[in-house]
């Protein structure tokens, strides 16, 4: 964690009448790349007879190669979504722009992803609405985040909060990839939460809370206090975890706090169906336990929370009240007593270069102009390493 926390915006300002900052067609941020011809710089994917999918980003005078032939970029450059092409081999592609979710699944990552199933149950689930201020806590490789952004528009505000800079600027890198250029509901800090909070300007106490907030942490439940000075009453609190441990701590720290009300918790599985005429079954693979959710709601100050009429089972508390995690306080810290594999330093650099270079293109391909480049720990990139190009497949 960084000595103190860095904080800056991550877009630019909005207009001098006050109003939110749109994209370069007057539009709302990101909606320019999801229309149109294909254009250079966009991330593209390519389906084959197989169903098997490549992510390629389109570059003028690159072809993609496979062991079945090749194509040139430029042939596509131009041509509207949703077109096939066919390679020098006569094999067939089908050619679409990724949609959110399929961006998620191959952008470059350091930190795992939150899956489009949850990140679509917190959205819903935590009522983001348009026009909101969010918490969130954990960026890792921007999947959440860019949820998030979509859901409060342009006009509302995503308090982002990440420990790890090199974490940071993967997913700066990818959000301003998607949308095309940076957001302008974006705020971004590098930093501990519990720190880094009371200088966001939210304040409970002073009106100016928050509306939401997610926390996708190794340990929520030490930042339930924290939370709760930030939030307005009647807020959302949600939080992604990947073990029943985390699941059990977190509940019970709600309760203990006082200052929020029961909370429920739910974990789901999607199971694809295979449809080809009569041959109508489940799929033989299905995305299963990626993580629990955990949603409560912030309470008045003063208010007592309503006892509980369920008695617990016998056994169910420990003396000291807590799980036992079977773990010291050093493992939990960095996630291995939760059975987390750590990400490794190269990992998260060569995400961050193929990150910031999918940007740059994406930027290019919106506003026509390279960005300058601004890192939020105030690191020159040279020192960080050069950009290189993204994978293509």
């Amino acid at each position: 964690m960084n000595d103190a926390p860095t904080s800056q915006p991550a877009n630019p300002p909005a207009d001098p009448a006050g109003g939110p900052a749109h994209g370069p067609d007057g539009g709302p941020t990101g909606a320019a790349t999801r229309r149109g011809p294909l254009r250079e710089g966009e991330r593209v994917q390519l389906t084959d007879p197989r169903g098997r999918l490549h992510t390629i980003t389109l570059t003028a005078g690159k072809e993609f190669h496979t062991h079945r032939g090749r194509f040139r970029h430029d042939e596509l450059i131009g041509r509207p979504d949703g077109t096939t092409i066919t390679n020098s081999a006569g094999v067939e592609y089908l050619v679409l722009r990724p949609l959110l979710a399929d961006f998620v699944l191959s952008m470059p990552r350091g930190a795992a992803v939150v899956y489009p199933k949850d990140a679509g149950q917190v959205v819903q689930m935590a009522d983001v609405f348009p026009g909101a201020t969010v918490i969130e806590a954990g960026v890792g490789s921007g999947a959440l985040t860019m949820s998030l952004l979509r859901a409060v528009g342009d006009a509302g505000r995503v308090h982002s909060f990440e420990r790890r800079a090199d974490f940071a600027d993967i997913a700066r890198g990818n959000v301003e990839t998607f949308f095309g250029g940076s957001h302008p509901a974006w705020r971004l800090t590098v930093g501990d939460l519990v720190e880094s909070l009371p200088a966001s300007g939210l304040d409970s106490a002073a009106g100016t809370g928050a509306d939401r907030a997610v926390l996708d942490m190794l340990a929520p439940w030490e930042c339930l206090d924290a939370v709760a000075d930030a939030m307005a009453p009647g807020g959302v609190l949600i939080c992604y975890v990947a073990t029943a441990t985390q699941l059990s701590r977190v509940a019970e720290a709600a309760r203990a706090s006082g200052r929020w009300t029961e909370p429920e918790a739910w974990e789901s599985m999607v199971r694809g169906w295979h449809l080809e005429g009569l041959a109508v079954r489940p799929q033989h693979r299905m995305v299963g336990h990626t993580g629990f959710l955990i949603t409560t709601r912030r309470l008045a100050d003063g208010v007592t929370p309503p006892l509980r009429k369920r008695r617990p089972a016998p056994g169910a508390y420990s003396e000291d009240t807590g799980a036992d995690t079977g773990a010291g306080p050093d493992a939990l810290s960095d996630g291995e007593g939760y059975g987390e594999r750590p990400v490794s330093d190269r990992k998260a650099r060569k995400a961050a270069r193929e990150a910031a270079a999918g940007a740059t293109a994406s930027h290019e391909a919106t506003h026509g102009a390279t960005p300058a480049d601004v890192s939020t720990t105030g690191e020159d990139p040279a020192d960080v390493g050069t950009a290189g190009a993204p994978d293509e497949g």
